[in-house]
């Protein structure tokens, strides 16, 4: 490994740099579609790119050996990187296989229901790597507020972009992730609002990170623009790369189409072991699929991170082993099983609308015969980063992240599934009693999912498992029967309500905080806004339907005290229960709750 000096930040910039330029000749081999896959490439890079290279060949590299279309101008107007010397760099660099795996992942794009540009992440999740890239080298640069150019500066082929002025460096946000020491003291909340007047620090809220955000209410109309706005004149750079943009575009084509962009689309891998196609669950998703948000949310909460951290700042590799591990810099609430929640902190509602306008008003300029912006109005325009905002606050944000049955690895559906007659009337809370231990990660969550499954369809004889979701410790919801099937988890109230099972025995103790709040609070909304749920929708613990104990004592006396809980059902309770925990199951079988 060569002697290392310099700016290493630069180091960092131009290793991203050259990861996004290489591409793979055909026929190279390729590693497994995983995020460590994606780490293992930029640790490669950090070790074998010296230092004195870095800072600038990688970048040229980027911008002569590819054309990202409408992301050149963008990129070279946000970035300044007109100005870097174009030098040819030897793409040796890195080996075949990851060679290969950048040819794989370095470009998002969604053909039929084929997925591409995306990886496994080790929580379950599926990742978007050019969101997540772009994110990383935005919260790289010298400068994130931008000011936005008055009138057209569309650049004729061949010659240089005009470099944009810069604003305050970070917005003076008080509030800072947990083991981060704020280094931008410099900067005052005075001298940002000096170059965007119509954006304040509050609204920029970048690098607010809690776990216990609460999500947006779709009652709550606080993100609409005032009706006497003015127009954005900054754009904070890291969000237009990671979500302004596409937001825009997105909700821009589907105005002009009558269409409703569908946000959020999941999917399935040919396996999980050693994932290579990804295969889309609706047959038309927009750009905006589930994967592509999480790179998005993931690059912008990471890229805030590097724009705040004192150098030397850590290296990518070891900054994304934490941040899809235990959490970055030992904190278990900055890692990818809550960008959610993170991403809710990261930005306002009316934040973000000013930034999708901002975003779709700069692309405007940069190409004024943009096929989908010509002739666009800024009232247009606004009407379209509002929608955006919206859609994107409630529908993704305000939900919970549900793994698909095929991300758990469920077995087929035996027998005929019955429809349920939507919206419902009732929502049950279940304990699973045994596993009696929370999960905590992924592949634990997902074994007791496949071993409640085996022990539902196997020794109690029912078509399926018999939850409509059950809610682990790792900040996931995973998809049992679902929102259209009837399930077997209360006897007799099966079509009249769903049934969320926690993961555990919450007899003394009660669930994570984060899977509380996902049953209280974002699970039910969501369902109440896509109309599978009624809003004056009952809560109950099953014991007030069926003799049982469940969902536990702990949980059911804290379940009183939530709203919708319906206290006019009494609960009854037998000794039943206990005495099916104490008879032996047979080996390697998990016993369900009191179901049924």
């Amino acid at each position: 490994m060569p002697p290392r000096s310099g700016n290493p930040t630069a180091v960092l910039q131009g290793v991203l740099w050259i990861l996004l330029g290489l591409w793979a000749e055909p026929g190279t081999a390729s590693l497994p579609l995983l995020m460590d896959s994606v780490i293992q490439a930029l640790a490669e890079l950090e070790q074998k790119v010296p230092v004195t290279e870095v800072s600038h060949t990688a970048s040229a590299w980027q911008l002569s050996a590819q054309d990202f279309g409408p992301h050149n101008p963008l990129y070279h107007f946000l970035f300044g990187g007109w100005r870097l010397k174009t030098t040819k760099l030897d793409p040796s660099v890195l080996s075949p296989e990851l060679q290969g795996l950048t040819e794989k992942v370095i470009q998002h794009n969604v053909r039929g229901r084929q997925e591409y540009g995306v990886v496994l992440a080790p929580d379950g999740s599926t990742v978007a790597v050019e969101p997540l890239l772009a994110g990383l080298e935005a919260g790289l640069q010298e400068h994130r507020v931008v000011n936005l150019p008055f009138e057209s500066i569309a650049t004729p082929p061949g010659a240089r972009a005009t470099l944009p002025d810069v604003g305050a460096v970070v917005p003076d946000i008080r509030v800072t992730i947990p083991g981060l020491k704020d280094d931008s003291s410099d900067i005052s909340s005075t001298d940002v609002r000096a170059m965007s007047p119509n954006v304040t620090a509050t609204d920029l809220n970048v690098g607010a990170i809690f776990m216990d955000v609460p999500a947006p209410s779709p009652d709550d109309q606080t993100f609409l623009p005032d009706a006497k706005a003015k127009s954005p004149t900054t754009v904070d750079s890291l969000l237009v790369v990671t979500l302004a943009r596409d937001l825009g575009l997105t909700f821009l084509q589907g105005s002009q189409t009558q269409s409703q962009p569908g946000l959020g689309a999941e999917g399935c891998w040919d396996q999980l072991s050693f994932p290579r196609n990804f295969t889309l669950l609706e047959p038309e998703a927009s750009p905006l699929t589930a994967a592509f948000l999480n790179g998005a949310l993931d690059g912008a909460l990471l890229g805030d991170y590097l724009s705040r951290a004192p150098e030397p700042r850590p290296p990518l590799s070891h900054l994304l082993r934490q941040y899809y591990g235990a959490g970055v810099a030992g904190d278990p609430g900055l890692r990818s099983n809550f960008r959610r929640q993170n991403g809710a902190a990261l930005i306002s509602a009316p934040a973000l609308t000013q930034q999708v306008w901002g975003a779709l008003i700069l692309l405007q300029r940069l190409d004024p015969a943009h096929p989908q912006l010509q002739g666009m109005s800024q009232e247009q325009l606004a009407q379209v980063a509002t929608h955006a905002t919206k859609e994107f606050t409630e529908a993704f944000l305000g939900c919970p992240a549900i793994h698909p049955r095929c991300r758990w690895g469920a077995a087929p559906y035996r027998g005929r599934p019955t429809l349920l007659s939507l919206p419902l009337g009732f929502l049950y809370v279940h304990h699973t009693y045994l596993p009696s231990p929370p999960c905590t990660a992924f592949m634990s969550c997902a074994a007791n999912m496949r071993s409640m499954q085996r022990f539902h369809q196997d020794t109690r004889g029912w078509d399926d498992i018999g939850y409509s979701f059950v809610v682990g410790s790792d900040g996931y919801v995973y998809e049992g029967r679902g929102w259209y099937w009837v399930g077997a988890h209360t006897r007799g109230h099966n079509s009249r309500g769903f049934g969320v099972a926690f993961v555990g025995n919450y007899t003394a103790e009660l669930p994570a905080k984060a899977a509380l709040c996902t049953v209280r609070d974002v699970l039910p909304r969501c369902a109440v806004r896509a109309g599978l749920l009624q809003p004056d929708y009952s809560l109950l613990g099953h014991r007030q339907l069926v003799h049982t104990t469940c969902p536990g004592e702990a949980l059911f006396h804290l379940l009183r005290t939530w709203p919708h809980f319906d206290a006019n059902v009494k609960p009854r309770t037998s000794r039943r229960a206990s005495r099916r925990s104490k008879r032996k199951l047979p080996p390697g079988t998990l016993p369900a709750t009191d179901l049924q």
